[in-house]
């Protein structure tokens, strides 16, 4: 049972498909019910409203529209958990989107997902960026909600400061007795490999502004795993900024070791979602805020 209209659930899952096709298996219709629903909505709203290439893709009137309808989805599963009484809010549900970072990911925010799911039964559809830029997500309206480095909220969102992520410069004993034993100085750091998640990562630079009033520019490995930074500083490939939570046990067997003992950058997270009077998203809400109230730093 849908109560959402036939033209927004076609728009909505052509994009979360990313195909015409897969949209129509998805909502047991041909292709072309599915593209016509689509043509129907575009000349009811005298815009184009998806990309038809592959994959599908929302045009920036898409993306306008989907911002708005995604959180009916969310009532449309409160709303028939509360008409059919005996069901759980799970049935109806499909995957809900979250766009977050891979530190958050990769230590503390999965025990907030599993907490949610084994309450609620609800599943999620997980994007991943750097903090910097999965507010892009809410704005062309992929996700609910977004975990962020972003405190300011876009229009008719909320945002939750969870605190902030605390991030350490490491790198084997090896490296730092060959590039630092001298100290870490402007001319050691320009010439030290950096090992970066990807060129959207700047909290090398970050670091190395906390520790050097000359601006330097080393050379820089690509290394898109949260995990693989720190095997790669276990071998010696160069050094890394990399969360709490990430490398104490290298640590601990002494395979990497901070190169500036005592110095460490704090990095604002927030919480941003849908503005919508939704108790799905309270009780995402409330799950995230208090795994970052037991991980991060306030």
């Amino acid at each position: 049972m849908n109560l959402v209209h036939p033209q927004i659930s076609a728009f909505i899952a052509v994009l979360e498909e990313a195909s015409f096709e897969k949209a129509a298996h998805r909502l047991f219709v041909t292709p072309s019910a599915i593209s016509q629903r689509i043509k129907a909505l575009e000349d009811r709203l005298g815009q184009v409203l998806i990309v038809r290439e592959t994959p599908c893709r929302p045009t920036p009137a898409g993306e306008r529209l989907l911002r708005r309808v995604r959180p009916m989805q969310v009532l449309e599963t409160e709303a028939l958990a509360d008409f059919l009484p005996g069901s759980s809010t799970s049935a109806f549900a499909s995957s809900i989107p979250i766009a977050v970072n891979d530190d958050s990911l990769c230590t503390w925010l999965v025990s907030a997902l599993a907490a949610i799911h084994q309450e609620h039964g609800y599943l999620f559809d997980i994007q991943r960026d750097d903090q910097g830029h999965t507010l892009e997500f809410l704005k062309n309206g992929a996700v609910m909600g977004v975990v962020t480095s972003e405190a300011e909220a876009l229009q008719g969102c909320q945002v939750h400061f969870l605190g902030s992520m605390r991030y350490h410069a490491i790198a084997s004993p090896i490296f730092i007795r060959r590039f630092f034993g001298e100290g870490v100085t402007a001319e050691s750091l320009a010439i030290a490999p950096v090992i970066a998640y990807n060129r959207k990562d700047i909290l090398h630079s970050s670091f190395i502004r906390s520790l050097s009033s000359t601006e330097v520019s080393p050379p820089v490995h690509y290394l898109p795993s949260v995990t693989g930074l720190v095997e790669a500083a276990e071998r010696d490939l160069g050094w890394c900024v990399v969360a709490e939570g990430l490398f104490e046990a290298s640590s601990n067997a002494k395979k990497i070791a901070e190169i500036a003992p005592g110095m460490h950058v704090d990095e604002p997270i927030y919480w941003q979602h849908a503005a919508v009077r939704s108790d799905t998203l309270l009780a995402i809400t409330r799950a995230i805020k208090a795994a970052a109230a037991r991980s991060l730093h306030s």
